[in-house]
């Protein structure tokens, strides 16, 4: 469980980046930070694993506050990928990336050369490539199987998918919805909103550093008020829908105007024809 109790923060003590947030966050949950650049997004990210100590207020992980925890306890469960895997690499081949964490904790023993192994195979890796000569998607998937070798409980994502192309974000976000699936908690800060719809069952919306909304993903998505104050562009299947409901008042309440999908609308649409509501032909 991560908590923020009343947290501020500031990288100038002119201009807080995040402003009195407080949430809490359960084990398992899977959770989208989103909002305008300069948001506070990723300043909470921060602040959940002490990268940034709070000016006011307090960050708890499992009850324990971060500033007693020391880095390496922390580390062990709580694990962060950055926006840009170049500011995480670090290692002259892909099995001492994956050896590093357990390094600097003191942990690389038997166990740990066996999950280096297994990750090595999961992802199909060449342990003796050397990580910068890898293309950008591959970086990323290095960087990010870094992260979970060490198996932490809570998963902090900072823009996964940025600069991947379709593929390569289908294959971080399956591996990161697999983890979710296992029980990890994950936090992420993400642009989009197709993404978010399709993985995140919570959505925390920030605005010059406060949460204006906190709540199930589909119900911000909906609510024109947070998404206009959030500027926030709803997925395409709902901003379809709730076109439809606003041009046609046969379909408002309707199943189709609240399709989150697009297998619910077809079959709303099916619904909708047979039963004669709205103009659908």
């Amino acid at each position: 469980m991560i908590e923020f109790q009343n947290v501020s923060a500031a990288y100038e003590v002119e201009t807080p980046a995040v402003r009195n947030a407080s949430l809490t966050i359960a084990d398992g949950e899977f959770v989208a930070f989103v909002g305008s650049n300069g948001a506070g997004k990723s300043t909470m990210m921060r602040l959940a694993n002490n990268l940034l100590a709070p000016t006011e207020g307090c960050v708890l992980v499992d009850g324990v506050p971060t500033s007693e925890l020391r880095a390496s306890q922390l580390a062990r469960h709580v694990g962060f990928l950055f926006q840009n895997p170049d500011r995480q690499i670090c290692c002259d081949t892909v099995r001492e990336e994956l050896e590093f964490a357990f390094r600097v904790q003191g942990r690389l023993d038997a166990r740990a050369a066996k999950l280096v192994d297994e990750t090595i195979e999961r992802f199909g890796f060449d342990p003796d490539a050397e990580p910068y000569l890898l293309n950008r998607g591959t970086r990323q998937l290095l960087a990010l199987a870094s992260v979970i070798v060490g198996e932490p409980t809570t998963l902090i994502l900072d823009e996964p998918t940025t600069g991947l192309d379709y593929l390569e974000c289908c294959e971080v976000m399956d591996v990161v919805s697999g983890l979710n699936q296992r029980g990890a908690t994950v936090l992420m800060v993400c642009h989009d909103m197709e993404l978010i719809a399709d993985y995140a069952k919570r959505l925390v919306v920030m605005t010059a550093g406060e949460i204006i909304a906190d709540g199930p993903t589909f119900d911000i998505l909906r609510d024109v008020d947070v998404c206009e104050r959030g500027n926030l562009e709803p997925p395409h299947v709902v901003a379809i829908s709730q076109r439809l409901a606003a041009e046609d008042s046969g379909l408002a309440g309707t199943p189709l105007a609240r399709a989150n999908t697009l297998d619910q609308m077809l079959e709303a649409i099916d619904g909708a024809r047979q039963t004669g509501k709205g103009n659908l032909r």
